[in-house]
């Protein structure tokens, strides 16, 4: 059935009230869109924690979780650097310089089990 202006009526097939619209799923990203889509949600993540309602915040904390799990398995050996680790930022706490702790050129990490 057509509605109104030729549009094919599919009200059914869609119909999403009662429930949030998150995005797009971040399993569906490019590895580009999904880090253009981290870069976003990390520069607005500031105003969003002062100036965001309750629910904005609720949506943008699902949301970053999605995008940061969904990276997190594509790159479960990611780069670590030692300075970004408890041992680093003892060290840093001691006075050890940075490039002592090898931060210009980070170590890899085992991922977690």
């Amino acid at each position: 059935m057509l509605r109104p202006g030729g549009y094919p009526d599919r009200t059914e097939e869609h119909d999403e009230r009662g429930t949030t619209m998150t995005g797009v799923d971040p399993g569906r990203l490019s590895d580009q869109q999904l880090m253009k889509e981290l870069e976003t949600i990390h520069r607005t993540r500031h105003d969003t924690l002062l100036y965001g309602s309750n629910d904005a915040l609720r949506a943008h904390n699902d949301r970053m979780a999605k995008l940061e799990g969904e990276y997190l398995l594509r790159h479960p050996r990611r780069v670590i650097a030692a300075s970004r680790t408890r041992d680093g930022a003892r060290e840093r706490d001691r006075g050890t310089s940075l490039t002592e702790l090898g931060s210009a050129e980070p170590e890899r990490v085992k991922p977690a089990r």
